[in-house]
């Protein structure tokens, strides 16, 4: 519990709603990416409209739901959706021109080869995925391990994060294609040229504010390459770059030790500043980012609103927390 952002986010008066990933089968392996967008994003956006009437949201992402939600940001200003009144983008790529170490796995033979391990089965196996993501950070997440445990004959004692990070998912074999080949392999989002239910969608056109989180040490998502929408998006861009990797960057509560962060906005149509200078110049403040970004919600808000009742007639019945998806393989 006291590494939860929704229950440091719930504890200081803001209502929070979570979509959670499901594991796709062989049943699914025709949904794609206007699939996730439309019964993922969409409907959840629907149904916390009909919960709390009249409210923006202030949309939120994580790494690969970061991507979604800009893409989704992008096609509702397109299309006149309102609804929005800000994004957070934490780990998320939107120019994928230079994603990093991902990059070795990603070419036209790597993602033939996959797609057609994913005709067969209908989706990448977890297995297949977490391999990839440990050969990135391979001390960190295999030899150490093996070290440790295989040659030392240490136990294993996993954190919540690590446990956490063990809990693989899969995409559907259309909607991993879609995102291999569209966004890493085509660079089609940040080009203008990616699709959404037929017509392309620009970034450019989105004006809310953006909370945008990169990670110093981040293997899948880049700092730099989160850094590029600022060139890519003329909206008010407040950018925060984290001490920690992809998911201990992330999830960093106030008190955790050796935490730090830089922080800065700038304004919309503002200059652009180029990543290393950045860096350079803007200040290091000790402590989690948390609070920077919950008194930034609190600035781009209303006034406070008495929290909707959850489980009653408007909401419809809901499951126990961590709900069901998480009991499913």
């Amino acid at each position: 519990p006291a590494n939860s952002l929704i229950r440091y986010l719930v504890e200081r008066g803001h209502t929070v709603f979570c979509v959670s990933w499901k594991n796709p089968g062989p049943e699914d392996r025709d949904l794609g990416m206007d699939d996730y967008l439309n019964a993922g994003l969409h409907a959840a956006l629907d149904k916390v409209n009909h919960i709390v009437p009249g409210q923006k949201v202030h949309g939120a992402g994580y790494c690969l739901g970061g991507s979604l939600l800009a893409i989704a940001a992008a096609a509702m200003a397109r299309d006149g959706d309102p609804r929005l009144a800000s994004l957070t983008l934490l780990a998320a790529q939107t120019d994928f021109s230079e994603p990093g170490d991902l990059g070795m796995f990603i070419d036209e033979s790597q993602i033939s080869l996959l797609e057609a391990q994913m005709q067969e089965a209908g989706t990448l196996s977890q297995t297949q995925m977490a391999a990839a993501f440990q050969m990135l950070r391979s001390y960190d997440l295999l030899w150490s391990r093996v070290i440790g445990q295989y040659l030392m004959g240490t136990p294993a004692r996993n954190s919540d994060l690590m446990e956490w990070n063990a809990d693989a998912t899969r995409m559907p074999a259309r909607m991993h294609s879609q995102y291999l080949r569209r966004l890493f392999l085509d660079d089609d989002l940040s080009e203008g040229r990616y699709p959404v239910e037929g017509k392309p969608v620009a970034l450019s056109d989105i004006n809310t504010p953006v909370f945008l989180v990169g990670t110093v040490r981040d293997h899948v998502a880049p700092w730099h390459s989160v850094f590029k929408l600022h060139y890519l998006c003329p909206a008010e861009i407040t950018f925060v770059l984290v001490s920690g990797g992809h998911n201990a960057g992330i999830v960093s509560p106030p008190g955790h030790p050796r935490s730090q962060f830089q922080m800065r906005s700038r304004p919309a149509g503002g200059a652009y500043c180029p990543p290393d200078q950045w860096a350079a110049e803007t200040p290091v403040t000790e402590g989690s980012w948390w609070p920077a970004w919950q008194t930034w919600l609190v600035q781009h808000s209303g006034k406070p609103t008495t929290p909707p009742r959850l489980g009653g007639a408007r909401a419809g019945r809901l499951d126990d927390a961590p709900g069901t998806y998480i009991m499913e393989r």
